[in-house]
Formats: C-alpha cells, sequence, structure tokens
C-alpha cells in the first residue's frame, strides 16, 4: 500500500519566514505547474487529502479540477505544526535561547512558547497515517514539509522523536512527490 506525499507549492511568504500554520498563499503559476505534473500519473481512484491550509488547498483544487473523477477531502491532522509565537517571524529574528530551550525538551515544549509540542503534532498526524494505513488504499496528501517528515518518522516506527537531532532531517522542495510504501 502505498501513500503519496506532495509538499504545496513555494508559497508568497517572506523568505526565511516561519509560517507553520499561517495561511500564505501560493503564486497560481506554481500551483499550476505542479499540479500539471502531478495529474497524469494519479492512479485514477485514489484517495485525494489535503491539508485545510491554502497552500495545499488550492493544489488540491487544482488537481480535482484536471482529473473531476477524484474526490477531495479536507483533513486538519496533516497541517502544518503549529510555531505559536514564532509564526510570521524570521526564524533568524529568533533568538537561540528560545530555540534552545525548545529543542532541549524537543517531546514536549511547544514551538514558539505557545505554540504545538513535537508529541502533539506527531499525534495528530499519526492519527491520520493510522487511519490511511487502517483503510488499506493507497491515498496521496497534500500537506506540508514537517507532515511528510513526521510520516518518514511514523513510517519507521517512531511515535514521538524524544530529541531534535532525531527528527528526520532530509530536505523537501516545494511540490516534491514522495511516496511511503508499507
Amino acid at each position: 500500500m502505498k501513500l503519496g506525499l506532495v509538499r504545496h507549492p513555494e508559497t508568497t511568504a517572506v523568505a526565511g519566514s516561519c509560517y507553520g500554520r499561517s495561511d500564505v498563499g501560493v503564486p497560481p503559476e506554481a500551483t499550476r505547474v505542479i499540479a500539471e505534473r502531478i495529474a497524469p500519473a494519479l492512479p485514477a481512484g485514489i484517495e485525494l487529502v489535503c491539508s485545510p491550509l491554502q497552500r495545499c488547498a488550492i493544489l488540491a483544487q487544482a488537481l480535482v479540477a484536471l482529473r473531476p473523477a477524484l474526490t477531495l477531502r479536507i483533513d486538519p491532522r496533516i497541517a502544518e505544526m503549529d510555531f505559536g509565537s514564532w509564526e510570521g517571524r524570521a526564524w533568524s529574528s529568533i533568538g537561540r535561547t528560545e530555540l534552545d530551550a525548545w529543542t532541549r525538551a524537543f517531546a514536549d515544549a511547544p514551538a514558539g512558547g505557545d505554540g504545538e509540542s513535537t508529541r502533539q503534532f506527531m499525534r495528530r498526524v499519526g492519527e491520520a497515517f493510522d487511519e490511511w494505513r487502517d483503510r488499506g488504499r493507497d491515498a496521496l496528501w497534500i500537506t506540508h514539509a514537517g507532515v511528510i517528515r513526521a510520516v518518514w518518522a511514523l513510517r519507521d516506527g517512531q511515535r514521538c522523536i524524544e530529541r531534535a537531532d532525531q527528527w528526520p532531517s532530509r530536505p523537501v522542495a516545494f511540490g516534491e512527490w514522495v511516496v511511503v510504501e508499507i
């Protein structure tokens, strides 16, 4: 069984800014290019699921426009992590002390002091992952880099990431399509 994971297009957010749960837009041309690349490769009847954030939902809707037989389900569990007070700030403006405090207690410290902890994020994504696995059919998620990395950890049996150095570090490009098979 396969779970396709597509990262949303590049956003209109300022480069280098933290925009986890912030609902930033995407350039229409970037969405069109990715949708036209992906749509022809999708198997008939695949379950299409997307994050509710517009950078994912707009891409999912473009796929449905190109492949009208697809049905789309929006699932808030596959939205990006909530970085709390760091949302909208430049990563470079977040002090070393703040980042160190988060990474020291990586599983349970809320990102940005008032956002989501890694444990909460993994639990949320894990619920969606378990539901996909229990359904027993291929699916495609239009989602975020953090969710894709969480799925890699879940696939490998990691339900909680205790230390920051355990978090999957492989980069995920905008519009990249990766497949997890179980």
